[in-house]
Parts: C-alpha cells; sequence; structure tokens
C-alpha cells in the first residue's frame, strides 16, 4: 500500500509539511515522561516524529485504510495502534494515569475533540495540534472579543492556551479551504472552580445562546423573568465581557437562586 486516499466524509486533508509536523510533535517535549495518544495519525506525518522522539505513544484511527498502512510502514507501533473513534473510545482504557494528546485533527469534529479533553482534565497536562484557524483562535480568544465564546471559557477555565503559528492551506492534501492553526493547552493551577462545575457549563452555554443580549436577557430561560439578582451590575454585561471568574460568580448567583426557588 503506497498510500492513502484522503476521505471527505472523515474531514481528512493529509499534511505534506515535514518541518510543520516536527513543529508540532516538538510541542510535547515539555512533557517528555507522559504517555501521548495521537488522534487521527493517518499516513503518520506526525506519528514518524513522536516516535523519533522515544515517546510512549498510542494512536487513534478510525481509517480503516490508514490502519495497515500505519501497522506496516510503522513496525513499533505494533500493538498501540487504536482502530475507533476517539470521541467514543474510553481513554481510560488505554491510558488509565497521564497522558497527553496530540494531533492533525480532523476539522468536522474538532471542537467535539476538546469538549472530550475536558473530560479527562485531571488526567491531561497536555493538549497540542493543529485544527481549523477558526476554531483556534475561538478557543485562544481573550475576554472582549468577537470569537471568545462557549469553548474558549470552558477550556480556559482550567488550561492556558497558547496560539502557536498558523499553517497555509497549500502544504496539505487536498488543500482545504481555509487556513490552519496549531494551538497548545497546558493544564493550569486551578483544582476546583468552587461552584457547581455542571451548572458552570449550563450558565455559559446559556448566557452565549444570545450573546449580543445582556446577560439580564440571555439568562431569562435559567433564571425567569423576575429574579431580583437582576439589579446586580454583571447583568448589564453581555457574556463576551465576562472572564472565567466572572462565569464563576455569575454560576453561584444561579445556584443560590435556584436553590431559593426549590425551597420555595
Amino acid at each position: 500500500m503506497a498510500t492513502v486516499k484522503p476521505k471527505k466524509f472523515l474531514g481528512q486533508h493529509f499534511l505534506k509539511d515535514l518541518d510543520i509536523a516536527k513543529r508540532i510533535a516538538d510541542t510535547l517535549d515539555d512533557f517528555a515522561d507522559i504517555p501521548i495518544i495521537e488522534v487521527g495519525p493517518g499516513m503518520g506525518v506526525l506519528t514518524q516524529f513522536l516516535i523519533e522522539k522515544g515517546r510512549d505513544l498510542t494512536v487513534v484511527e478510525i481509517d480503516r485504510e490508514s490502519v495497515p498502512y500505519l501497522e506496516s510502514h510503522f513496525p513499533s507501533l505494533h500493538g498501540r495502534i487504536i482502530e475507533g473513534d476517539f470521541l467514543k473510545i474510553d481513554l481510560n482504557d488505554i491510558c488509565p494515569g497521564e497522558f497527553c494528546v496530540i494531533g492533525n485533527y480532523p476539522y468536522n469534529i474538532s471542537s467535539q475533540i476538546f469538549f472530550k479533553v475536558l473530560e479527562y482534565k485531571d488526567q491531561i497536562p497536555c493538549c497540542s495540534g493543529m485544527l481549523q484557524k477558526e476554531v483556534a483562535e475561538r478557543i485562544a480568544a481573550p475576554p472582549g472579543s468577537k470569537t471568545y465564546g462557549i469553548l474558549s471559557v470552558l477550556l480556559q477555565a482550567w488550561y492556558d492556551i497558547e496560539y502557536l503559528f498558523t499553517v497555509s492551506e497549500k502544504v496539505f492534501d487536498p488543500p482545504p479551504k481555509v487556513k490552519s492553526a496549531v494551538i497548545k493547552l497546558v493544564r493550569n493551577d486551578r483544582t476546583s472552580l468552587g461552584c457547581d462545575e455542571k451548572l458552570f457549563k449550563t450558565v455559559v452555554k446559556t448566557s452565549f445562546n444570545q450573546r449580543r443580549k445582556t446577560l439580564r436577557n440571555s439568562m431569562k430561560p435559567l433564571l425567569g423573568k423576575d429574579c431580583k439578582n437582576y439589579s446586580n451590575p454583571i447583568f448589564d454585561k453581555r457574556p463576551e465581557q465576562l472572564n472565567v471568574a466572572d462565569f464563576i460568580f455569575l454560576t453561584e448567583i444561579t445556584a443560590k437562586h435556584l436553590g431559593k426557588e426549590q425551597k420555595g
């Protein structure tokens, strides 16, 4: 098998530039003793550099055509190729302890991949890789930015995020219609939000469902029309103006209000 054909339904765009692949592999050098899970290795352009570094590597590949290619070209991966959907796999079955995640992520599921990383945040000290530039910008966006949104807040609550560099569409086969970018997420020191984590997610998502409105309007599905806390200045703001600490405060307000409603 000489090559693997990129499949549109899997969102595959194979990276051809070896220098960029090496730069992506280098993003995990600060975590040299921690096992790695690579998502969607394809033909192994990134994989080869991780192997060269002697990393404890397991790859997850959904493309049935790629699996035999990887097995034949990278004998050291014997027994370390998981054929399946990364989004559906219990990552503890692969690495029960700490592990890093890396990949040239398929554009069509990149956001879902990062939501999955959040599920294992206490086991993943670092996650890096390449994805659509627009999504990378959204993840790294600071409060006040037009691209700041749900994914930004939920990830920034637990990770320090660095937008590393932009990648031209010309270095892929086939070339995508958009530019790509490489980002790096490093787990921060936060061990707890200090509020109900499930409610925090609900508050963030509810806030951004009507992002152009002030929180006094966008939070009505949760708080109702007559919440006494609407006099708090935070409700004069729009969701993109709030940082993580502000959303924690908003979650605490919401929890107290809902508690009072249940008691009443």
